[in-house]
């Protein structure tokens, strides 16, 4: 929880604030829902490791840690002169790992400081401030004098702060400024933050939230790589980039553990082609690393790439699929936000970052598509050496962007890229997600921006409704679904986004009181969500064997803040599938499930099996929903009735249903029931004659509408009569009803 200590702030202030004094009682907690790893975070160095594996130096300086904090009106350029408290960086503002723990403040720019010295073995060599992430728009001061600034919440960025220094402690000013614009024509590129959490969004996370740190450099330096492997030429073809020596002799070694295979020496900015002798490709089953050391006069740096390949080719039945490694490779993935409760935006360890990728793994997964975020570079390091496909969305904007908003997208997509084109894990771009953002924008041109930037991947130009026709890929999103449209001459298909399954775990939610945010109703039981899934796994493999779907993207992976469609809860702590069933039917197996030790639903819904109902497409006499009503005249068949939405068993295209079912019910009934609705429009239900419950609009799943406590009076024991009234005017349409108990 938020601090409150005005006396001890007062003294603060008038001491001036020294870091020392505010660090002293800094809490470190995992907040209201913490994770198993908070325990391991380091009070005053957390996160530790080396924030950039795919470019080492062993030379260098964590600034992570305890800094000052303090705020200003949004549009102040001076920082203030008294610093009040602390806070625990690289974590956000909002995240209680950082100390802060408080609402998002789009109003307010939020000032750092803190103290460093140079170490002496850097004497003589350049210095450079290196920033993993700020969100969103940042400057930079050492001692007083102006560094620089950045716009950009996803991107690296770094300053030579050389000419800045001086001996002994030297003081670091960084403020940050995150506005939170959604639906404005200068909207950011934010992703899913928000000002306020709620249905899809979730928490902002302002401020620092990457790692950063100090590393001491020649006046000629390596600034940048581009490692571009050819498995089938068996070559890897290196480029350094340098700074201050742009003819600069360079020598690339490759190893393969502790043997050099090969060693070519040349200069900055030339390509340089190494051969590999028995080339090892890299997959998920077999993410085989080969490391690269690189120097440039006296600079040198680390770094790794893998041999493999991506294209578009066909099946063996002639249809366009996405191949690795010169074969059709089938990806079934998840959806990836990359939020955590105690950290928001940041994980709070190493361990922690990699267990996603680990549980991924061990639940049978092959792919994560990186939903609406841009992780540090250690997740994709993670990812590389452990084996796992990355799907990398480009961050949202949302509304009609005006011009200049336009091109700090473009600008912060090109950095995106560039910053992680070395990553051979990663082998999808996905320019826009959906209908959000894009909004007059060119999306054709981005694609081939996309594609001129990095020729050797696949571009996904809309993931999911919105398809412009172009890239490589047509993406159906289908909730529970999943579906897809066929394969194209030169598009593969793929289904992006599927299933939401919900289920709420008491004790490991992020906040017990509110809403419920998922894709269907919320289930009480791991066996139910296992059923579930199972089943949209079997329509996945056959998809992807009748008509060629060649990649499948399940929502999610972990529950995020409300929405809790996670295969494991937000804290990571639980597991809500059996994990052996979803890891054999992610693999293309269906074993049989163990009996279900839950309470049945009171009145099923046809979801699982077929279900019987009486139904009639012209309108009824007064009366219809009562129980003695005659309805033997009306046609029999099973739900869900409905047309172009998931699950359908008997065909209805018309703008009116009519539906009933006579159930039998125990003696003994809950006393707050919920009626179950999947619906597609308007839907009314009754129940003995007395309404029961109506939905308006549609919905993708099934939602529990709370029973009316007029209808609840008039079940009883025995044979009861429910009726519905289903009413379509656009688009897909369906209707399906059960009872259950109120949770």
């Amino acid at each position: 929880m938020p601090r409150s200590a005005p006396l001890r702030m007062l003294a603060l202030a008038l001491l001036g604030a020294c870091s020392g004094l505010v660090a002293a009682d800094l809490p470190l907690s995992g907040g209201h829902l913490p994770t198993r790893w908070d325990k391991q975070v380091s009070a005053t160095a957390p996160l530790p490791e080396y924030p950039r594996p795919i470019m080492t130096r062993s030379a260098w300086q964590s600034l992570n840690g305890v800094w000052d904090y303090a705020l200003t009106d949004a549009q102040a350029t001076v920082a203030p002169t008294v610093f009040v408290d602390a806070i625990r960086v690289p974590f956000p503002y909002e995240a209680a790992l950082s100390g802060a723990e408080r609402k998002s403040i789009p109003g307010q720019r939020l000032w750092y400081r803190r103290s460093f010295t140079v170490p002496a073995a850097w004497q003589g060599q350049r210095v450079l401030l290196n920033f993993g992430a700020v969100n969103w728009d940042s400057t930079v001061a050492v001692n007083g004098k102006a560094i620089g600034a950045h716009r950009g919440g996803y991107d690296a960025f770094q300053f030579d702060i050389s000419a800045a220094l001086k001996a002994g402690d030297n003081e670091l000013v960084v403020s940050a400024w995150n506005p939170l614009k959604v639906d404005v024509p200068d909207a950011q590129v934010l992703g899913k933050q928000r000002r306020e959490s709620g249905s899809i969004f979730y928490t902002g996370a302002t401020g620092i939230w990457q790692s950063v740190w100090l590393e001491p450099v020649p006046a000629a330096h390596i600034a940048d790589l581009k490692i571009v492997p050819d498995l089938a030429g068996g070559t890897v073809a290196v480029t350094v980039v340098s700074e201050g020596g742009a003819a600069a002799p360079v020598t690339v070694t490759v190893r393969d553990g502790a043997k050099e295979l090969a060693q070519a020496s040349g200069t900055a900015g030339q390509a340089l082609s190494l051969r590999i002798a028995d080339a090892h490709a890299w997959s998920p089953e077999d993410p085989h690393l080969y490391t690269l050391a690189i120097t440039l006069g006296t600079d040198t740096v680390g770094s790794y790439f893998a041999l493999r390949s991506l294209a578009l080719g066909k099946d063996d039945q002639g249809r366009t699929t996405m191949l690795l490694n010169g074969k059709p490779y089938l990806q079934i993935g998840a959806l990836d936000q990359g939020y955590w409760p105690d950290g928001i935006y940041t994980a709070p360890t190493d361990d922690a970052l990699k267990y996603d990728i680990e549980i991924a793994k061990q639940l049978g997964l092959n792919m994560l598509r990186k939903h609406a975020k841009v992780e540090p570079d250690r997740w994709y390091y993670w990812t590389d050496k452990l084996g796992m496909l990355v799907w990398q969305d480009m961050p949202q904007a949302y509304g009609d962007l005006d011009e200049a908003a336009r091109a700090q997208w473009v600008t912060e997509w090109q950095r995106e890229i560039a910053t992680h084109v070395n990553h051979p894990s990663i082998v999808v771009w996905t320019t826009f997600n959906e209908a959000w953002g894009e909004k007059a924008f060119d999306v054709p041109a981005m694609v081939a921006l996309t594609k001129q930037l990095d020729p050797t991947r696949l571009v996904n130009n809309a993931s999911g409704w919105d398809d412009k026709h172009c890239g490589d890929i047509a993406d159906t999103h289908a909730y529970p679904g999943p579906w897809s449209g066929k394969p194209e001459a030169a598009r593969a298909a793929v289904c992006g986004e599927f299933g939401g399954v919900t289920m709420a775990v008491a004790a490991h939610r992020w906040n017990e009181t509110t809403g419920v945010m998922g894709y269907g109703a919320t289930l009480k039981d791991g066996w139910k969500v296992t059923s579930k899934y199972q089943k949209l796994l079997m329509t996945a493999w056959k998809l992807s064997k009748e008509q060629g779907t060649c990649a499948f993207v399940y929502t999610q992976i972990t529950d995020v803040e409300q929405e809790l469609n996670g295969l494991l809860t937000y804290d990571r702590e639980v597991i809500k599938p059996l994990a052996d069933i979803v890891t054999a039917a992610n693999r293309g197996t269906f074993p049989a499930l163990p009996p279900s030790t839950a309470t049945p639903d009171l009145v099923p819904t046809a979801e699982e099996e077929a279900v019987l109902w009486r139904y009639t497409l012209v309108k009824p006499a007064a009366g219809w929903t009562e129980a003695a009503f005659d309805d033997t005249a009306w046609q029999s068949a099973p739900a869900p009735f409905g047309h172009g939405m998931g699950g359908v068993r008997t065909e209805w295209t018309s703008g009116d249903i009519w539906i009933r079912r006579t159930v039998t019910l125990p003696a003994a009934i809950p006393a707050k029931l919920d009626v179950l609705l999947k619906h597609d429009e308007d839907a009314e239900v009754s129940i003995n004659g007395v309404p029961a419950a109506s939905q308006g609009g549609y919905n993708d799943g099934y939602a529990a509408v709370p029973m009316s406590a007029a209808a609840r009076a008039a079940l009883k024991a025995g044979a009861n009569v429910i009726a519905v009234h289903c009413h379509q005017t656009a688009g897909g349409q369906g209707i399906d009803v059960g009872i259950v108990a109120h949770e």
